[in-house]
């Protein structure tokens, strides 16, 4: 039994390495999998929308949803805005405006830059945030504080 004890004894390092590398191949491949720009938007709950927030549908529809999809869920030319990465404690509603006026450089995704909509105006764009924001309250996606 002695002897035993001495082979595992002498045998735990290597053990203590292989399942070291193990979980840190887990580890890897976890956040291989979960990168936002492979993260699919689960089954969006479409709510009943205030007059605002309707008219902001329409806007969405009509300048976003070819690339941030239908119901802002997302396309390969787009990230879903219904994402909790748009919180309002990571992505203000000001975030918004500027995207629309500035546009964006790709940052949290792998769509490449957002340009300019210009042609979407500040009324609409205001109505435009209450669509966001009323869709990503119904879906469970509420202020986070932003934490770098």
């Amino acid at each position: 039994m002695e002897h035993q004890s001495k082979s595992l004894m002498s045998r735990l390092p290597a053990l203590v390495v292989a399942l070291v590398i193990i979980g840190g191949i887990g580890v890897m491949i976890s956040n291989a999998v979960s990168t936002p720009d492979q993260d699919a938007v689960a089954e969006l709950i479409i709510p009943n929308l205030s007059p605002a927030a309707e008219t902001g549908k329409q806007v969405f529809d009509n300048n976003c949803a070819a690339c941030h999809g239908a119901n802002a869920s997302g396309t390969d030319m787009g990230p879903p805005l219904a994402h909790t990465i748009y919180n309002p404690g990571h992505h203000s509603d000001a975030a918004f405006f500027i995207a629309a006026k500035n546009g964006v450089r790709r940052h949290h995704w792998n769509f490449g830059d957002m340009p300019p909509q210009s042609q979407v105006s500040e009324d609409e764009l205001t109505s435009l945030v209450s669509y966001i924001r009323e869709l990503q309250v119904a879906n469970g996606i509420t202020y986070q504080p932003h934490n770098m």
